[in-house]
């Protein structure tokens, strides 16, 4: 049976993203011209391969079984074809970057526009989360991650700062009121702005000094999810509601200003710069090829 390779992405696009819309979006397709070719595909086997509701789309058992296979064999044609596209004067293609929204917001303004500037053919997709996914299974080329949510099969690129810190800061007028801590366990006595990660427990407030390592568990009026909502947590420390702990790069721009005020500096705690990083099991495609050197020379040049 002879099965058209564009239907057999579509629907790879489709189940990967469980619907027309954002498969449309990762693909770069049309959400009708995805439905289209699944709908073709469907009517070639002769089995339904994914289940449609106002909803959502997910699989069928024969989908699920499909796309098992079909995963592997479709990275195979990609790398393939990506041979060829080593002997282009530029790389071109696609590359799909998962990051943590703080190397959105502190890490690639830096980078993506001089990259892409230097790689004109090369369309770059960034998607920012604060989950901490499977890159291919999300159908990425490479992630960006800091050393402790690194798998251990991946390579691992420096990219950006090699040193941040965490800091902690309020609106003047709360310290004013509030009074300024002099030791991190005078936090318990403080409202402090909170944020966690998805799907996990609000993490304590660490601080270090002279090797002395102190964790204190404040409690405060406002807790938000990190990733979009950050910048809330922001402003209300601005307003005056309490102190907030988030990387130095983020509070720069307030503290410069004088809107934020630095609180228990000399305790601030150091911390490794991210990773780009990406499996090392499989040929690198050349936009993602592109990207690193481009990393590493940018490094070199600092």
């Amino acid at each position: 049976m002879k099965v058209d390779l564009g239907d057999l992405n579509a629907f790879v696009a489709v189940a990967r993203a469980q619907g027309f819309r954002d498969g449309a979006r990762t693909s770069g397709a049309s959400a009708s011209g995805l439905s289209e070719a699944v709908r073709r595909l469907e009517a070639q086997l002769g089995v339904r391969l994914l289940n449609r509701t106002t909803r959502s789309v997910v699989p069928t058992e024969a989908g699920e079984r499909l796309l098992e296979r079909l995963g592997p064999a479709l990275t195979e044609v990609e790398q393939a074809l990506d041979v060829v596209n080593g002997f282009r004067d530029r790389p071109a293609g696609s590359l799909r970057l998962n990051v943590p929204v703080s190397a959105a917001r502190l890490v690639l303004p830096a980078i993506v526009p001089p990259f892409l500037a230097a790689y004109p053919e090369i369309r770059l997709e960034v998607i920012a989360e604060e989950s901490f996914v499977d890159v291919l299974a999300a159908g990425c080329d490479a992630g960006i991650r800091y050393d402790e949510r690194l798998e251990q099969d991946m390579i691992a690129v420096p990219i950006g700062p090699r040193v941040q810190r965490f800091a902690t800061a309020a609106a003047p007028a709360y310290l004013d009121r509030r009074g300024r801590p002099e030791h991190p366990r005078d936090l318990l006595g403080h409202a402090c702005l909170h944020g966690r990660f998805p799907g996990r427990t609000i993490a304590p407030w660490e601080f270090e000094r002279d090797g002395e390592v102190v964790r204190v568990d404040p409690t405060g009026p406002l807790l938000v999810s990190f990733g979009a909502a950050t910048d809330l947590a922001v402003e209300a420390a601005i307003a005056g509601a309490g102190i907030i702990s988030l990387f130095e790069d983020w509070l720069r721009p307030h503290l410069d200003s004088g809107v934020l005020e630095p609180v228990l500096e000399p305790w601030w705690q150091r911390f490794p710069g991210p990773f780009l990083y990406y499996p090392g099991r499989r040929l690198v495609p050349a936009p993602l090829r592109a990207f690193v050197d481009f990393i590493k020379s940018s490094a070199d040049r600092a």
